[in-house]
């Protein structure tokens, strides 16, 4: 019996221990952390089209600063506005192929209706190349990716 309670806790284990190491201890993922409105500084509008491109293709910050980003999908399908690190997206979009139509519920993520908007506000903390993808299926295999340049 106290193997099988101890095995049916180990992925708890197993996933408190990824989500730890997910960013550098002190809240921040690689590329930031969620931002309070009131300390935004800009707004970034980025449109999502359905040529699988977003506009503009990159955005540009500044370490330590906050910014809201003002997504919206001009186009028919749905599409998502998700930042991270090329390798995150890319796996992330691997579990998306694996579970069409999840929905994301976090504060890097956007997933936008045809002809709606959504508001991201992110603290960039660290100066690096970081990016935002559409992790709807086959969109970031398409071309719909964009750059996050933050010195």
């Amino acid at each position: 019996m106290r193997y099988r309670i101890a095995a049916s806790l180990a992925p708890l284990g197993l996933a408190a221990t990824l989500a730890l190491a997910h960013g550098d201890g002190d809240g921040d993922l690689p590329f930031g952390r969620p931002g309070k409105a009131s300390e935004a500084t800009r707004t970034i509008a980025v449109s999502m089209t359905d040529a699988m491109r977003f506009e503009p293709a990159e955005i540009r910050a500044r370490a330590g600063e906050t910014v809201r980003i003002v997504v919206a999908n001009t186009g028919k399908l749905r599409h998502e506005f998700v930042l991270g690190t090329m390798e995150e997206l890319r796996e992330h979009a691997e579990m998306m192929r694996k579970s069409p139509g999840m929905q994301h519920h976090e504060p890097k993520m956007a997933s936008v209706a045809p002809g709606g908007k959504a508001t991201i506000v992110w603290r960039f903390t660290k100066a690096g190349t970081f990016h935002y993808a559409c992790l709807e299926p086959g969109h970031l295999e398409a071309g719909m990716v964009g750059t996050v340049v933050v010195r």
